[in-house]
């Protein structure tokens, strides 16, 4: 089968705070989604994140967010969609400058924490990050999950979305994460995210917390992706079990944009009406923290 990319969100420190040595993670994963500033990230970490991933051959994706540091954006911001919009051009920018003076380039774009999960059904938010990575460059991936309002209009726009996959969060019957303040919200143990992993990888399928089997791939495509959070425990752990049982099962590990194709993208059509479905746009369909990543 084709394979899968690995990322990983780093970078997510500040000053003096956060991890001092990201190589052990960025060793095991394909693709660094590296903090742009506004949730976590300053200019010496941004720079010297994109210099390790490119020297590992690791593709770097900027993870925007809701301009809030101090909540680590997990939380809902109410900001106006043009506001939105400039801030995550702003934060491609600064990346971009970072990634090209290590002798590479942004592949892919995914957004942060609660912007992630509150664009699934929030129609304004959505819009604008579609409408960013358009203005930014349109040939870029946008990593998000299928049957949300960002798929939607993602695929509405002619940009490409990327399904992707959690190994390490709990999902909800509804396909979304489950919120990490409820409990079964992360997974921890190494052997049973290699499990879902492969599972993932070869059915597009997910067990939810409460037994059920969800289909999280997008209609007629595969998972291009999986996310194992940096800062779940044991993540590096966690990381080198899921490309160790990825490569027993014979699913090789790639970049997000060597795994991009056609059948990655549901029709325009059948994604709006699965869209529809997951939950009403606008404010009113989220709450005021971050729904699950």
């Amino acid at each position: 089968m084709a394979g899968i990319a690995i990322n990983s969100d780093v970078g997510e420190g500040f000053g003096a705070w956060g991890p001092a040595d990201e190589g052990p993670l960025l060793d095991q994963v394909t693709a660094a989604n590296v903090a742009c500033g506004f949730h976590a990230g300053d200019p010496d970490i941004l720079r010297r994140t994109c210099a390790a991933s490119a020297a590992r051959g690791v593709a770097i994706g900027a993870q925007v967010s809701y301009r809030d540091l101090a909540g680590f954006g997990r939380r809902f911001v109410d900001v106006p969609a043009p506001t939105l919009i400039n801030e995550l051009l702003y934060q491609m920018g600064a990346l971009d400058v970072f990634a090209r003076l290590a002798g590479s380039r942004i592949s892919y774009v995914k957004a942060h924490g609660a912007l992630y999960n509150v664009a699934a059904r929030h129609g304004g938010h959505a819009a604008a990050i579609v409408e960013a990575v358009s203005l930014f460059d349109r040939r870029l991936p946008l990593l998000c999950q299928p049957r949300t309002e960002v798929w939607t209009r993602a695929v509405e726009a002619g940009l490409r979305p990327l399904a992707e996959g959690f190994v390490d969060r709990g999902y909800t019957d509804e396909g979304l994460l489950v919120p990490r303040s409820e409990p079964g919200a992360l997974i921890t143990d190494p052997d049973e995210a290699a499990r879902r992993a492969v599972l993932m990888a070869r059915t597009g399928t997910v067990v939810s917390v409460s037994g059920r089997t969800v289909d999280i791939a997008p209609q007629g495509g595969a998972l291009a992706a999986l996310c194992v959070h940096s800062d779940t425990p044991g993540a590096v752990a966690i990381a080198a079990a899921v490309r160790a049982g990825l490569a027993a099962a014979g699913i090789e590990s790639r970049t997000p944009a060597d795994v991009a194709s056609p059948v990655a993208v549901e029709s325009t059509a059948s994604a709006a009406s699965a869209g529809s479905t997951v939950g009403a746009s606008g404010a009113g369909a989220v709450g005021g923290t971050e729904a699950g990543r």
